[in-house]
């Protein structure tokens, strides 16, 4: 999501390296017998919002300048953004911003849209091992949902490191991308691979994971791996920064320069509802 740009050069590489498949929402590795060594199931009354022990929340945009995509969205704390359903969800929805809410913007005085952004940077982390996220993706003009993961090394974006583990863009309702990004392969120069769902992601549940090993990266939907990443696949001089913990990220963004702006199409609110977030293997919680 650290992104200016990712248009043409990143749907090339998704369909050249990673190519498509189609995917249902068939029982993940979480259905066998192996233990998470973190996990967040979303049990709580409605309107709560996520524990405060492993999630923060992050606000704002035009001290985030856009969010380095030039995103129309601003960023609050509040349950209508992100709270729990009382169901066993999350709940992260983006809303056109109340009259007179006065939000500034980048790109812009105001933002027009609020919503949210939650991390668990400095609580959880994953070393090594795979993250599943059961998940329910909004899709509209607009809009651009993702659940990502960055480096804990302490290096500025994109030495840092990011594993895009789900983005669904815009108007593309059924196509999944999953990308990493580092210190000379960034932006629209992010490498990965896309894969397509049997109907728009908005309309049932699917487990999105990244399995990190050492020097490997596979991406998968509902099980079934889609793209894998090894050194070998970075341009020279192969700046691999995948060994290290790495945090979560979930958030609904809305504009930039990815998606374009919204329309009168775009749903509203447009809502990520997250039935669990596992880590599996080593890290850190």
């Amino acid at each position: 999501m650290n992104r200016r740009t990712r248009l043409a050069l990143v749907l090339a590489l998704g369909g050249l390296l990673g190519g498509c498949s189609s995917a249902a929402d068939t029982p993940s590795a979480s259905s066998t017998k192996e233990q998470p060594f973190w996990q967040a199931e979303f049990d709580g009354a409605a309107a709560t919002r996520p524990s405060g022990k492993s999630w923060n929340t992050e606000t704002g945009n035009r001290d985030a300048e856009g969010w380095g995509n030039n995103e129309l969205q601003y960023y609050t704390d509040s349950p209508k953004n992100s709270a729990l359903d009382g169901s066993g969800h999350l709940l992260i929805s983006a809303r056109p911003a109340s009259s007179g809410s006065e939000l500034p913007c980048y790109t812009q005085k105001f933002c027009d849209w609020t919503s949210a952004r939650l991390t668990t940077e400095g609580k959880v982390a994953l070393t090594r091992g795979r993250v599943e996220i059961r998940a329910k993706i909004p899709t509209g003009k607009g809009l651009l949902p993702a659940i990502w993961m960055l480096g804990n090394n302490g290096v500025e974006w994109p030495g840092q490191g990011e594993i895009d583990i789900c983005e669904v863009v815009g108007g593309e309702p059924r196509t999944v991308y999953g990308t990493a990004h580092g210190p000379t392969y960034f932006n629209e120069n992010g490498i990965g691979g896309s894969t397509t769902l049997p109907a728009d992601a908005s309309k049932a549940f699917h487990t999105y994971a990244v399995d990190k090993q050492p020097h490997r990266i596979t991406w998968s939907v509902d099980g079934r791996p889609y793209f894998t990443l090894t050194p070998s696949k970075l341009p020279a001089p192969r700046d691999w920064v995948f060994e290290q913990d790495m945090h979560l990220l979930l958030n609904v963004a809305v504009g930039g320069d990815w998606p374009g702006p919204p329309n009168a199409s775009t749903p509203s609110p447009a809502t990520m509802t997250v039935d669990y977030v596992r880590f599996y293997g080593k890290g850190r919680a």
